[in-house]
């Protein structure tokens, strides 16, 4: 498996609800990951033309948009983006689905902040090892 710094991993996390935004840059960030935030999808589209993330963070919907449809939008902008989506309520039938999907995966919520910095990085060794 290949080792890697957090501070070489840029996240674009696109989440429509500010305060949720501000509270998980900020939990990224602490543990030394480079995070681009977005509040919509033309916005998160403006920061693929300037970065290329190791991982799109985003929600279930972003406003009123599936979360789903907008990081597919993403990925046909920047093929093979891996996707984490940190849902409130997701059944076995919709995990099952999304996780079949190449590279996307879903977090379900309540979390800590621990649980979530160690599922990004769970999900950061998985993709690091099929590269």
């Amino acid at each position: 498996m290949t080792k890697f710094s957090q501070s070489d991993v840029t996240i674009l996390l696109l989440d429509s609800d500010s305060v949720t935004r501000a509270a998980l840059h900020d939990a990224f960030q602490s543990v030394g990951y480079l995070v681009v935030t977005a509040g919509d999808l033309g916005e998160a589209v403006d920061r693929l033309d300037e970065i290329r993330p190791a991982l799109l963070i985003t929600r279930p919907y972003i406003n009123s948009m599936p979360g789903r449809i907008a990081a597919n939008y993403l990925r046909s902008k920047h093929p093979g983006l891996p996707v984490l989506i940190v849902a409130g309520f997701v059944d076995d039938d919709r995990l099952n689905v999304q996780n079949a999907i190449g590279e996307f995966y879903t977090f379900p919520k309540p979390f800590s902040r621990d649980e979530l910095l160690t599922n990004v990085r769970d999900v950061l060794q998985i993709i690091r090892s099929k590269a």
